[in-house]
């Protein structure tokens, strides 16, 4: 049985229906993270996990137990918000130590996981400050050690690092994975940020409109996107999309033609509009591919390691990530390529990816 299920989970406030028929079996030391846009659900989905909001329908299961009607001091779980939420009058130490004291746990007790949690989370040297003398990233690593001093069954974490600046952010992350390595507690993980999802993530769950759009590993919805949706949430820059039609064993489009024999995708028409995607790492100038495109180049972002172009193609707009070797100048009018290999095709409709069992 799995560690953690929810079965056509639902929420509504009022006449809206904020989640819809949510389903994730979740597996023992399994660290799941949602990810989509603002008001998807997410969050909702999460304060429901906790007991902090009342399921409208559906079943959430933790372990064998029914947990709907069960209160959240007692569904084993230690939540860690986007506000860090401390004591301000109190110290590194004694925010830690609140809950257990109110658990009444023995003295040697606290002492024992507060000096483990802060050992852990490199907080030794911070027992005796006040939150005001710490950092951002230290605060919220007081935040995570008052969740691991209770050893829960579960940890939930609502956009823990959205309060932090880029720097701390990406030292956050690798502190929070190499945690989740060393308690291997059931982890369940709300962000807006895709690049948090696919750094943490044994599986993450897409939503979108309160609806899941896919499940799946990092790698298998970068690869493999369900839908268009998917395909330009997950990566960063999104994949590009260019509207085409089917004819001559072609996808043509303005700007570009491909040839459709080599593109992975399900069986499609002549004459059928189709949209093309493609990631900006795919896009070459050293004519490897068998795509063509032509286009100009309307603006350039350095980025050290690399550089991003962002290209006109007939009138649609792409980006590429090119080596900064590159002498691409904004203005440039050049042709480029891309392995149809790399390339998507979805429904302009439904927006679904096709593939062989669409």
């Amino acid at each position: 049985m799995a560690e953690l299920s929810l079965q056509g989970i639902a929420k509504r406030f009022g006449d809206v229906e904020v989640v819809t028929d949510f389903n994730l079996s979740v597996e023992a030391g399994e660290f799941i993270v949602l990810v989509g846009p603002s008001g998807c659900g997410k969050s909702t989905t999460l304060r429901m996990i906790a007991g902090l909001e009342e399921i409208t329908r559906g079943e959430l299961r933790m372990g064998e137990r029914v947990v709907n009607n069960v209160p959240p001091k007692d569904r084993d779980v230690a939540m860690v918000f986007q506000s860090y939420a401390l004591y301000p009058h109190m110290s590194v130490y004694e925010n830690m130590a609140f809950g257990l004291r109110l658990r009444k746990l023995p003295q040697d007790e606290i002492d024992r996981r507060v000096q483990e949690a802060a050992e852990i989370l490199g907080l030794v040297p911070y027992l005796e400050r006040k939150p005001k003398a710490l950092s951002g990233g230290q605060r919220q690593r007081v935040a995570m050690g008052r969740a691991i001093v209770r050893k829960p069954r579960y940890f939930l974490f609502d956009e823990p690092l959205s309060n932090l600046d880029a720097k701390l952010r990406g030292q956050m992350r690798t502190e929070i994975a190499r945690l989740h390595r060393k308690l291997g507690a059931t982890s369940i993980y709300v962000t807006h940020d895709q690049i948090e999802a696919m750094t943490l993530a044994d599986r993450i769950v897409v939503m979108k409109d309160g609806v899941v759009q896919q499940i799946g590993g990092p790698i298998e919805l970068y690869r493999r996107p369900a839908n268009r949706f998917v395909a330009g949430f997950i990566g960063s820059p999104a994949m590009n999309f260019l509207e085409g039609v089917v004819e001559d064993g072609m996808v043509r489009g303005r700007g570009f033609t491909f040839p459709l024999a080599a593109i992975h995708a399900g069986p499609v028409r002549p004459g059928e509009k189709v949209l093309l995607g493609f990631r900006p790492e795919a896009v070459r100038v050293d004519g490897s591919g068998a795509g063509t495109l032509t286009g100009d180049v309307e603006v350039r972002e350095p980025l050290g390691a690399e550089v991003h172009a962002y290209l006109s193609i007939g009138g649609q707009q792409v980006v590429g990530r090119f080596s900064p070797d590159h002498e691409l100048r904004e203005g440039q009018s050049i042709a480029f390529t891309v392995d149809p290999a790399a390339c998507h095709l979805f429904d302009p409709e439904t927006e679904l990816a096709i593939r062989d069992n669409r």
